[in-house]
């Protein structure tokens, strides 16, 4: 009976927290007008707003998509080298390194943004693709170092040092043995990295003070501005944008679950 309960209550807390999504959906198949006065069902659907979306919208998402990509690109590239490092060395100033790490990400994102925009009018990277992409690497190096030298710290010794025996150099046991070996910690690095950069919108705010490159964030937000009476196609634009990190998430979610947990036990 208590089992039952739990069940019932546990179905009605998800119901609370997807009726959201589910209203997004079912907005985005009305016709054109208001959220308010759209049906509880999508009786007459129409994909008028995805239409409309994709025309208006789909530049932004591939705009997103390459920015994301980039992101997780650059962002792995540079945390697993460090990650392993801070893994190996065994000295108090990796305590402190580590600590600094944590600083940062308790930075506001504002404060990373304007001094951000400073340098970047000054070299040139303002609306720009790679200009977003290392500001988004920002968030996504220091946690991706964190969860990937909680892994690291687990790998055996003995695996790294018989490649060493066997003739590799430190790079290509890292390559040849790391990596392999740390897939489930990478996927999942990467995949959070790819929702910091698919989701930023301080950034591509303060960032693009024109409209050649626009993610798909900015998009929306610009978009609740001339479409006030097309909630269809906002809606819409959510869907769409919410779809590659659902998919990803579905994906990689065992990935995810075994990287987690990795470095926990030894």
């Amino acid at each position: 009976m208590k089992r039952t309960a739990y069940a019932v209550i546990g179905v009605l807390i998800l119901c609370v927290m997807l009726f959201p999504v589910y209203w997004m959906v079912n907005a985005s198949l009305q016709p054109s007008g208001n959220t308010l006065t759209a049906g509880f069902l999508p009786l007459h659907p129409t994909f008028a707003g995805y239409k409309r979306a994709l025309d208006e919208q789909g530049g932004n998402l591939v705009t997103s998509m390459i920015i994301a990509a980039g992101t997780v690109v650059l962002s792995l590239a540079i945390a697993t080298p460090c990650a392993y490092a801070l893994s190996q060395f065994r000295s108090r100033w990796v305590s402190i390194g580590l600590l600094a790490i944590l600083i940062s990400q308790m930075i506001p994102g504002i404060v990373i943004a304007n001094a951000l925009y400073t340098a970047y009018e000054r070299i040139g990277l303002l609306n720009s693709i790679p200009g977003l992409i290392v500001a988004n690497c920002s968030s996504g190096i220091p946690f991706a170092i964190l969860i990937l030298r909680s892994f690291m710290l687990s790998l055996p010794p003995s695996l790294v040092e018989a490649a060493r025996v066997d003739g590799a150099g430190l790079f290509r046991a890292f390559v040849a043995i790391v990596l392999p070996i740390s897939k489930n910690s990478l996927i999942t690095a990467g995949l959070f990295s790819f929702l910091f950069s698919w989701s930023d919108f301080l950034f591509a705010l303060t960032l693009t003070t024109k409209g050649g490159v626009r993610p798909v964030t900015l998009g929306i937000y610009q978009y609740l501005g001339t479409q006030v009476q097309n909630w269809n196609a906002v809606m819409a634009t959510a869907v769409l944008s919410a779809i590659p990190a659902i998919v990803l998430l579905v994906a990689a979610q065992k990935y995810i679950a075994a990287g987690a947990i990795g470095g926990a036990v030894k």
